[in-house]
């Protein structure tokens, strides 16, 4: 295999604003897809069906549906009916944003729903409010066992943003396939975007597994 750093080296500093932008859309994202994928997951538990049933639909069709196809349809329809024009790096924010949400959804569910019945039923006999005894005594407990599967479902936005290339976003992987047509060559862009993806995701992961040993000891 003739491996060519050079060409590594005409592409650095185009690599770091896709790194840098990668790390944007997935950093914005993420907080996006937090704060939506609780109010959906809170909205999918409630006992009117009627209430839940928008919210579960949300979830079905984001879960069930390829994020490629997602980002297809925001960018060349939901963008351009609401701006007037196609912007690659806003489909990107919210085709990830809206993806993640429904996830996380059903993590901020599961963890929910793990928190033993009586916590709840103690809260509302002290006189909190079903809001006051969610976010100081149920929350509080369920996020603790949420840190691994959030965990991973942000190492998974951050490899899935790469399909942002596909519109001409330019993040990391979109420079890659530049690369690779400007040069005709595989290895060294492509390798080179792996390695980058692959220091994002081990870092990422090395600081949420410092935070679940941190939680388990408090």
């Amino acid at each position: 295999m003739d491996f060519n750093f050079t060409i590594i080296g005409e592409y650095a500093g185009l690599f770091w604003e896709g790194t840098l932008l990668t790390i944007g859309l997935s950093l914005i994202s993420i907080a996006i897809g937090t704060i939506f994928g609780l109010l959906i997951g809170l909205g999918k538990m409630t006992k009117n069906k009627l209430v839940a049933l928008p919210f579960q639909c949300y979830i079905a069709f984001f879960r069930g549906t390829p994020l490629f196809v997602q980002i297809l349809i925001i960018h060349f329809g939901l963008v351009p009916m609401l701006t007037g024009e196609t912007n690659g790096i806003l489909a990107a924010i919210i085709a990830l944003s809206l993806n993640a949400a429904a996830y996380i959804a059903e993590i901020f569910r599961a963890g929910i729903q793990s928190i033993d019945k009586g916590q709840m039923e103690a809260a509302r006999s002290l006189g909190m409010t079903h809001v006051q005894a969610m976010r100081y005594i149920i929350l509080p407990q369920s996020v603790k066992r949420m840190i691994p599967p959030l965990g991973n479902e942000f190492v998974v936005l951050i490899k899935d943003s790469s399909l942002a290339s596909v519109i001409a976003t330019p993040e990391l992987m979109y420079y890659g396939r530049i690369m690779m047509g400007q040069y005709n060559r595989v290895w060294e862009p492509y390798l080179t975007v792996a390695l980058i993806y692959l220091v994002l995701t081990l870092t990422l992961s090395f600081f949420l597994n410092r935070l679940e040993r941190r939680l388990k000891t408090e």
